[in-house]
Parts: structure tokens; C-alpha cells; sequence
């Protein structure tokens, strides 16, 4: 029996939409906030308000896209956390709405879920599936994870930060250096013109497979206070080598862990997910230890990378296929935790 699940993804700063129809994509449409830019940051207030003016404009372009309509519609998932609560709130609601009108079920998803399951996501029918078990590092601007994926539907956190995510500390050491928001991607790119060993900055020491990113911050803030007292013009002069050493740094930081606990669980089948498996250093990076270590890397493409409704979609596909649907009564919960 076929059966077809519309995405809503509403988690952020990003209003998109999805249709899978058996495990294949058939569309997958985001609608990005600019506003947040000239705030270094996202307004959760703005981000709300976009997301109600979006949602259904996306919705309508998702299912056009796809070649259907309404009626076709199955289920809909869609986020139910972790995330911003007003931005969760205006997606939740959308979904109860439309799932109340079709008389459809509706699929409350992980947002940290979906992430992993973007590695799911099929152009075909015939497109391959990531082997199992896997080892998902999840990385994000709010999050960073080290996952064990045993199957769609069991996931175990076995590692993750105890303080900042690695998102974070890309977006915030960028603001000291006055680069735009998001600071991850522009410092991606200075990095590729910058000397990666020109700067040292502190590693945490986190016991098990945990991470910190807390002391690193605050090591690249105390290079750049002690290099601006004896020279004015020292951010503009090694802006790409702070860069470059900023991200060699994260980046061992996060595949130091990984490697342990590929070690420690007999893993050979490695991933990463969220926006900063964008980094193209640290996709790089996971491919050539891979290669040293006899790993299958899947790094997601590009455009699963950042929030996209597709993710939903397909964490939402294999909640169908266990009943696990929601009551009309389900609330967003914005520190969403539990992966399954």
C-alpha cells in the first residue's frame, strides 16, 4: 500500500515542508529568515511571526512541487522539539489543523531524530540505505552528539556536551571577530585561506566520550584581548589564521571522540549530521579517517545538512510503519531530549 507523509518543520529560524511517498522524496521546499542577520542572532518573536506568514505558502509549494494534492496525504509529521517554542507552536499547530481536516494521523518527530535519519532520505527506490549500526556524530548549532543507531526506531546517545555545542562555539568566537551571522559558514571559508597550526587554543579535557567547548571559547577570547593590546589591527591581519585554527581545533575535539567510541563499539559504519556536517574542513577531515581506519563514512548532502522538512518526513515514514502516531492533544516540547 503506498502511502504518502507531508513534513512540517518549524523547529527555528527555517519554515519548510516535505512529501515522501514510500521512503522516496518527492519535494522539499524551505523558506529561510533573513531578518535575524542584522541581529547577530535569531529573534525567537521574529522567528515565530515569519514562521505563520511561511508555513502556508511552503506547505502549498511542497505539495505542488510533489504533483499532488490534499487528499493524497496519509499522515503528517512534523517537529515537535527540541527548538524554539513559538516557532514549535505555529508547526504543531498547522499539523493538528490539517490532520484534523483530512482526518489523518499525525507524527510527533525528534527534531535530533530527524537529523540522523537524513542519511534515509531516497531520490529513488533503489537508492542505498546506510548500513547498521551506525554511529551518527550529531553536530548542530545547539547540539553535539554521539549517537549509536541501532535501527530507525532505536537510537542511543552515548556521548554529547556538557556545556556549548560546537555550532556554538563557531557562531560565538565569529562574533568576537566581527564576522556576520551565521558565523560557522563564513569561518569555513576564511579557514581554507588561513594557516590551520598558526594559532594554539585549549582542547577540554572531558571525561568518557562527552564533550566541552566552554574553555575553548573562552582561550580563542583571551588570544584575541592579549594579541589587541600590543597591535590594534590584529583581528584584521590574521582574521583567515584565526579561522583556520579555530576550526582544526573543533574539528579534532569532535573526531578525537568519535574515534573512541567507533573503538569502544566495534563500529566501522560512521556518519555525521546538522548544519556544521556542512564544514567542508571537518567532512574532509571524517573522509580521510575514515579511509585510515577501514570506516563506510556517509556525510549527508548538503541540502540535509542545515533544518529541512525532509528529515521530518522520513523520521515520520517509519512512525507510520509502527502506528506511533499522535494524540490531537500533543504539545511542542522545546528541550526535547529522548531520541526514541
Amino acid at each position: 500500500m503506498s502511502v504518502t507523509i507531508l513534513g512540517i518543520e518549524s523547529s527555528c529560524d527555517d519554515t519548510s515542508s516535505a512529501v515522501i511517498t514510500n521512503g522516496v522524496l518527492r519535494s522539499n521546499l524551505i523558506s529561510s529568515q533573513e531578518v535575524h542577520r542584522q541581529y547577530g542572532g535569531v529573534v525567537p518573536e521574529l522567528a515565530s511571526r515569519a514562521h505563520q506568514a511561511s508555513i502556508i505558502p511552503v506547505v502549498d509549494g511542497a505539495l505542488r512541487a510533489a504533483g499532488i494534492g490534499m487528499d493524497a496525504i496519509d499522515a503528517v509529521a512534523f517537529t515537535q522539539g527540541p527548538g524554539l517554542l513559538g516557532s514549535l507552536l505555529v508547526g504543531v499547530s498547522f499539523a493538528k489543523g490539517l490532520a484534523l481536516s483530512r482526518r489523518v494521523p499525525l507524527l510527533a518527530v525528534n527534531h535530533l531524530q530527524g537529523h540522523v535519519l537524513s542519511h534515509f532520505i531516497r531520490d529513488t527506490a533503489t537508492a542505498p540505505l546506510p548500513q547498521l549500526p551506525l554511529l551518527c556524530l550529531l553536530v548542530s548549532g545547539g547540539h553535539t552528539q554521539l549517537i549509536v543507531v541501532r535501527s530507525p526506531h532505536d537510537m542511543q546517545i552515548v556521548g554529547q556536551t556538557i556545556d556549548d555545542a560546537a555550532g556554538e562555539a563557531f557562531d560565538k568566537c565569529a562574533k568576537v571577530m566581527g564576522l556576520p551571522y551565521p558565523g560557522g559558514p563564513v569561518i569555513d571559508r576564511l579557514a581554507q585561506q588561513g594557516d590551520p597550526s598558526a594559532f594554539a587554543f585549549a582542547r577540554p579535557s572531558v571525561d568518557g566520550l562527552n564533550y566541552s567547548f566552554s574553555g575553548l571559547k573562552t582561550s580563542f577570547l583571551y588570544t584575541l584581548r592579549d594579541q589587541l593590546r600590543s597591535n590594534p589591527s590584529f583581528i584584521d591581519e590574521r582574521r583567515a589564521d584565526l579561522c583556520a585554527s579555530l576550526q582544526r581545533t573543533i574539528i579534532d575535539i569532535l573526531l578525537r571522540k568519535l574515534e573512541r567510541a567507533a573503538q569502544r563499539y566495534g563500529i566501522v559504519d560512521v556518519a555525521i549530521a546538522g548544519g556544521v556536517s556542512a564544514n567542508s574542513g571537518l567532512r574532509t577531515a571524517l573522509a580521510q579517517l575514515g579511509e585510515r581506519r577501514g570506516w563506510r563514512v556517509y556525510l549527508p548532502p548538503l541540502r540535509y545538512t542545515t533544518d529541512n522538512a525532509a528529515m521530518i518526513a522520513i523520521a515520520g515514514h517509519y512512525k507510520y510503519q509502527r502506528g506511533e502516531f499522535a494524540r490531537l492533544d500533543v504539545a511542542p516540547q522545546p528541550r526535547m531530549g529522548t531520541l526514541c
